[in-house]
């Protein structure tokens, strides 16, 4: 992924926002707001239960380009130099679907300029 990235019909997987947001339906339907990116789940990847380490990892041998986490605790534990992988963490005011929401035109923004091995974080 050097250069600027394109994700457009490539596969972008999620970490699963079920132990932050409380149901399964939530990563759907925020997926549903990043346009015509193909995205995957973490559980729709059969990775469920797995710690962001393990997913990522799983992720990038899978070939996805991007990981998207709310995971704040994911910036220190994660070294990216070298990955093929990258990662934007969402920070929004709180961990409602609505909040969540807000945070969708730029994560898609964040999308079209983010570079493997970077790691970018996107607030409200």
């Amino acid at each position: 992924m050097g250069g600027v990235a394109v994700f457009m019909g490539t596969r972008v997987p999620f970490q699963s926002l079920l132990d932050y947001l409380g149901g399964e339906c939530v990563p759907r339907k925020f997926k549903n707001n990043l346009g015509s990116h193909l995205c995957s789940t973490v559980p729709d990847e059969g990775l469920a239960g797995t710690k962001n380490g393990e997913s990522l990892i799983a992720a990038e041998r899978l070939g996805f380009e991007l990981f998207v986490t709310i995971d704040q605790g994911i910036v220190y534990r994660q070294n990216l130099s070298g990955r093929k992988i990258a990662i934007l963490v969402l920070q929004p005011k709180t961990s409602r679907l609505v909040d969540l929401l807000v945070l969708a035109p730029e994560c898609l923004a964040q999308m079209r300029s983010i570079n493997a091995g970077e790691l970018r974080i996107v607030s409200s």
